[in-house]
């Protein structure tokens, strides 16, 4: 049998962490699941797992965002075609997932219920979630406008999209905290006529004023990297802007996308300054949405935006940037191959994107 590399090693040891780690948060629950215990599972010393994760809520964000991407929603019989259609398919998908109030307190089901409390417990989780799910609102907001396309230039249905998560979200916490009191079926209902309201929603770009430089440079990322919306590999040397946003700025991606002129493409490029416990939250925030979003609209209403996870740094390091933290946002505009606008600062993605370099 052919040696193992040390890459290939860490990677085997640290997928017998996040099974073993599953194993003892269903069977004893998370507040009572122990890093010896988790240890003693994976059949690995405790230091082995410190090596792989920086403490337990790491790993159970890792064990959440892991069951998250791997899920495969119910699809529909067809795809939805109109909002109404979306908001209720995606509801019907998200539900789909609720503990039932006849499921063990300890099974597979409920082993997100103390999600939200570890959330709230500090702020460096607490700010960087408000942004991530402010990102889900704008994905789910963008695909609903490419099956109902706002009467004016500068109307969204982000808002609608972020009543629906509300909705959802809060279909989460009470079919955890009061078995029995969430009737799936009314959920459903409730998001699908979300649709008929009117929220008088408009983007406004707020007056901030980045740092900008005109150039020339070559621009060489890696050859593809996974996008977290259409859970495919995409590319990243095409025409259009490259957003690279912390945690702190991930609303900011908006703002590129709708300044930026047809056919370009725009993709986020998240980076985080604590990223051994944020990036799994981020993975299981919008593998949550995503799943249940491709599996309910159709391809052409996918949102124009591609989210990839920078977790090595190497896109940052393509891009110049040298350190990175939760508050980063440098976009590129990238035009034949080559870096022809840097903006950099707040208000750096929808500078990049609105910007005529030609």
């Amino acid at each position: 049998m052919a040696r193992l590399t040390r890459a290939q090693a860490q990677e085997r040891n640290r997928a017998r962490v996040l099974a073993a780690a599953r194993a003892e948060f269903a069977e004893r629950g998370y507040r009572e699941a122990k890093i010896d215990g988790i240890a003693d599972r994976a059949e690995l010393t405790r230091g082995a797992v410190y090596s792989n994760f920086p403490g337990k809520r790491a790993l159970y964000f890792a064990v959440l965002a892991e069951l998250a991407e791997s899920a495969e929603p119910p699809a529909p019989a067809e795809p939805a075609l109109t909002v109404g259609e979306a908001l209720r398919e995606v509801a019907r998908a998200w539900v789909a997932r609720l503990p039932l109030a006849t499921d063990d307190e300890r099974g597979p089901s409920r082993l997100g219920m103390h999600l939200m409390p570890e959330i709230l417990a500090d702020e460096l989780t607490r700010v960087p979630y408000a942004q991530l799910v402010k990102l889900d609102a704008i994905l789910l907001g963008l695909a609903l406008e490419r099956l109902r396309p706002p009467p004016t230039p500068d109307g969204r249905l982000v808002r609608l999209a972020e009543a629906a998560l509300t909705l959802l979200h809060g279909a989460g916490q009470l079919a955890a905290a009061a078995p029995g009191f969430v009737e799936p079926f009314n959920v459903v209902r409730a998001c699908e006529r979300l649709a008929d309201l009117d929220l008088g929603d408009r983007w406004f770009v707020a007056p901030l004023l980045p740092r900008l430089s005109a150039g020339d440079e070559p621009w060489s990322p890696p050859s593809a990297v996974p996008d977290a919306v259409s859970g495919e590999p995409v590319r990243l040397d095409g025409d259009g802007v490259v957003a690279v946003l912390g945690m702190h700025r991930l609303s900011a991606v908006e703002d590129a996308v709708r300044a930026a002129p047809p056919g370009a493409e725009v993709t986020a490029v998240v980076v985080s300054g604590a990223p051994e416990e944020l990036f799994p939250l981020a993975r299981l925030t919008l593998g949550e949405l995503c799943g249940c979003l491709r599996a309910a609209v159709p391809r052409s209403a996918w949102p124009r935006l591609r989210v990839v996870w920078d977790e090595s740094g190497d896109l940052a390091a393509a891009a110049g940037i040298t350190g990175v933290d939760d508050a980063t946002e440098v976009a590129l505009r990238v035009e034949a191959g080559r870096v022809t606008l840097r903006a950099e600062g707040y208000g750096a993605a929808h500078a990049a994107a609105a910007r005529h370099t030609t």
